[in-house]
């Protein structure tokens, strides 16, 4: 019986990300993780029950390591409640998703593979509506500006232009993207209301 070590398993995910974002989803297989990670070949194997195991779990540690360190938390908690703020934050979002960008061209393979695989899909789906549900309950305790559907609509325009930079960076100048997410921010959230998100429009 192969023991199972937590950092050990982290690694080979680790691994996994690198490889999609580098040869997509059909270059993933427990070889080119070993190969990737730099262990001996089969260890992958003892890991994971099969691709598709490796698969969605490569899609949660993205979401994991994309989350924000406990600085950052605390300093948007001690920043006031403005549409500044909220187009700070956006910002600094997108930053740090870019930041990741193997990690999040995994995200968009794995997106492609799930229309091919039922159980990715279904898995994916439950995972990116928790995010959506969480950002929503995030931003509804926070106190700032702009209800449910503002974040869901920032989440859908901010998401494009991450892909944008991250697969076409000359589209666009550095200039140009900041001023796009302060745009968004404005054009999207009113400043001082909040109302109940229907899923209709307002």
């Amino acid at each position: 019986m192969v023991r199972r070590n937590d950092q050990r398993r982290a690694a080979l995910v680790d691994a996994a990300i690198e490889v999609l974002a580098r040869e997509g989803a059909r270059g993933l297989t427990f070889r080119a993780v070993d190969a990737e990670a730099g262990v001996p070949v089969g260890t992958a194997s003892n890991y994971f029950a099969n691709r598709d195991d490796l698969l969605t779990q490569a899609g949660a540690r993205v979401y994991e390591r994309l989350q924000p360190d406990e600085a950052t938390i605390a300093r948007h908690e001690a920043a006031d409640r403005s549409r500044d703020t909220y187009a700070e934050l956006m910002r600094e979002l997108v930053g740090r998703i870019a930041s990741f960008r193997t990690g999040y061209l995994a995200l968009l393979e794995l997106r492609l593979e799930a229309t091919r695989r039922p159980e990715l899909r279904k898995v994916l789906t439950a995972r990116v509506r928790a995010d959506v549900d969480a950002n929503v309950a995030y931003h509804e305790a926070s106190g700032l500006p702009g209800d449910a559907t503002a974040v869901k609509l920032l989440m859908l325009a901010l998401n494009w232009l991450i892909v944008e930079q991250l697969t076409l960076p000359d589209v666009f100048t550095e200039a140009e993207r900041e001023h796009l997410v302060r745009a968004a921010v404005e054009r999207i959230v009113a400043p001082d209301q909040v109302t109940p998100d229907t899923g209709r429009p307002d």
